[in-house]
């Protein structure tokens, strides 16, 4: 009885803060398909009402044959249902619609994917990060009406460590926390439910980072390395209470399977959660989902400091070969099936690994797959030997947009060896302030610009500031011995077609299109102007007013 009445007041608590919309649906999620491959699909939706969802499946939008009925019980409205559909057709668009015991419907589609042989052509989208607090996301608005195959929810889908109108506090801890949280993101808010919208339109694939839990946590590390997990009696965080409470809710709310590692032999992945998947949407594209956060080694000290010796210390801590982000079950997974892929013949082979991989330099370097040089270096090494062609990384995590060749290194201070393959970073949806505000912040505090310039700075248009901002960091990364950002010039056949390959001062997403005959990829980023919670408070008709456009474009061949 205290569990449920603790429920009760804090959705009344909820209710009360938030600027959620009045709901006129006892579906207020709405509903979503997700974990697709070619004969099967998890559907998803969450109820206010006790009883049964009737979830309903069919090729045609009218509903004339229904082939599947499936139904789900909601024992409490805060947990959402899920039902695993089988038996499905490859390469067949389906609808399905869900009823709840109050008779509302819910509609949505999602297709199968294609069997590997032939060329069908593909366009999916990516984003991630979005704060419930800065609700809701016009910076996405468009996402649903660009008929994609998919779309990758690319982690932090919640900040449970930052207060917002459904949960005050701090940091969620308890079940009911974690789930206002997350539908809460989901939820309508000023009359806008662009996500909820997103999710009905196309399947969804759907990753953690770390704020679905907390702030750059490590699962293969001590808990007593994290203030957040001290005092857990596990010798691992991700078996410790606040993790697993993160990752059920995490669960409870996307359309995931539960599936889990057998005895690998490594006590931090054996019979742990998987998060890991491998889909391939005909002979178009591969797709490798990377969970780095549920089995990284605790992550190296940042650095401040940027003397030649601090950088060669951090550079050289960071290329111990005992540390791993993937843990050693789903490294192995990840090289043998990009090698499937290889042998399948698929032209494009799409990593999602949710911080990048690019070297963006030592500041902050840390949570990046920079702090984790050996196996970073392991990896790009595997797809130059095994001459993997068309690698492309896709993370998300840094709340821009930054394109770049790849290079590895052997040794700390090594020579930068080039690979054939490139990263994209994309979005955020919306997360207070974008990367170009954080790191001027960043470099006045360090005197590297002084505070006159930036003021300047911040009343320059966006194109200029994205213009000034990466000379900046391209001198950065100069003095680092990295590339600087962009593709020219390197082993990659590109067009640049509009803007630049850094935005930085924007929320959005980023859309890929295979074209079925030359195989050729066009890269897309979409965005609206930054904002603020305070501006969306004070000034919500003209944030809401604003349409996604594009500000960078390009289109790269592929590598036979």
């Amino acid at each position: 009885m205290a569990s449920k009445l603790l429920t009760l007041v804090a959705l009344v608590i909820a209710l009360c803060a938030s600027p959620i919309t009045a709901q006129t649906s006892t579906l207020p999620n709405g509903v979503a398909a997700g974990d697709t491959d070619q004969t099967s699909v998890v559907l998803w939706a969450r109820s206010e009402h006790t009883g049964a969802v009737v979830f309903e499946l069919a090729t045609d939008a009218t509903f004339a044959a229904v082939s599947t009925t499936l139904t789900a019980e909601v024992s409490d409205p805060l947990i959402p249902v899920k039902v695993d559909v089988t038996g499905l057709t490859a390469g067949t668009t389906y609808f399905y619609r869900a009823t709840d015991a109050a008779g509302v419907i819910g509609n949505g589609t999602f297709r199968t994917l294609h069997v590997p042989g032939a060329h069908t052509g593909l366009r999916f989208g990516v984003s991630g990060d979005w704060r419930g607090d800065i609700a809701p996301f016009p910076s996405i608005a468009n996402a649903d009406e660009r008929d994609l195959d998919f779309f990758v929810l690319h982690g932090d889908t919640i900040y449970a460590d930052y207060p917002s109108p459904a949960v005050r506090a701090g940091q969620a801890t308890t079940l009911t926390e974690f789930r206002l949280k997350h539908a809460e993101v989901y939820a309508e808010h000023l009359g806008l439910n662009t996500l909820a919208d997103l999710r009905a339109a196309t399947n969804v694939y759907v990753m953690i980072d770390d704020h679905e839990v907390t702030n750059n946590f490590a699962g293969g590390a001590a808990p007593q390395t994290h203030r957040r997990f001290a005092g857990a009696n596990v010798e691992y965080i991700n078996d410790a209470p606040l993790f697993e409470t993160g990752l059920q809710v995490f669960q409870e709310y996307n359309p995931i399977r539960d599936e889990f590692y057998g005895e690998t032999g490594d006590p931090r992945t054996a019979n742990e959660r998987r998060l890991y998947r491998y889909r391939t949407f005909g002979s178009d594209a591969a797709l490798f989902l990377i969970d780095a956060r549920s089995f990284r080694d605790l992550e190296l000290p940042d650095i401040d400091d940027l003397a030649p010796e601090a950088l060669a210390a951090f550079e050289q801590a960071a290329f111990d070969p005992t540390r791993t982000m993937l843990g050693a079950a789903q490294f192995a997974d990840l090289q043998a099936d990009l090698l499937a892929a290889q042998a399948a013949g698929i032209t494009w082979k799409f990593v999602m690994v949710p911080e990048p991989i690019q070297n963006i330099g030592v500041i902050e370097a840390a949570d990046r797959y920079e702090g984790y040089a050996a196996e970073r270096t392991a990896l790009l090494r595997f797809i130059a030997e095994n001459n993997l062609t068309n690698v492309v990384f896709v993370a998300a995590d840094i709340h821009s947009t930054f394109v770049n060749d790849l290079f590895y290194r052997e040794a700390a201070g090594g020579e930068q060896i080039p690979v054939a393959s490139w990263e994209i970073t994309t979005g955020s949806v919306a997360f207070d302030a974008p990367l170009g505000p954080t790191v001027i912040d960043i470099a006045a505090d360090q005197n590297l610009i002084t505070e006159q310039q930036r003021a300047l700075f911040t009343v320059l248009p966006l194109p200029a500031r994205d213009t000034l901002l990466r000379a900046f960091i391209d001198g950065r990364l100069a003095a680092e011995g990295y590339d600087p950002i962009g593709l020219e010039g390197g082993l990659i056949d590109v067009e640049l077609l509009r803007g630049s390959y850094l935005v930085a001062h924007t929320f959005g997403w980023t859309e890929f299109e295979i074209d079925e005959v030359t195989q050729a990829l066009t890269v897309t980023t979409y965005g609206i102007p930054a904002y603020t919670h305070a501006e969306m408070q004070s000034d919500s008709a003209t944030i809401l007013a604003r349409q996604p456009s594009i500000y960078s474009q390009f289109i790269v061949q592929p590598h036979s």
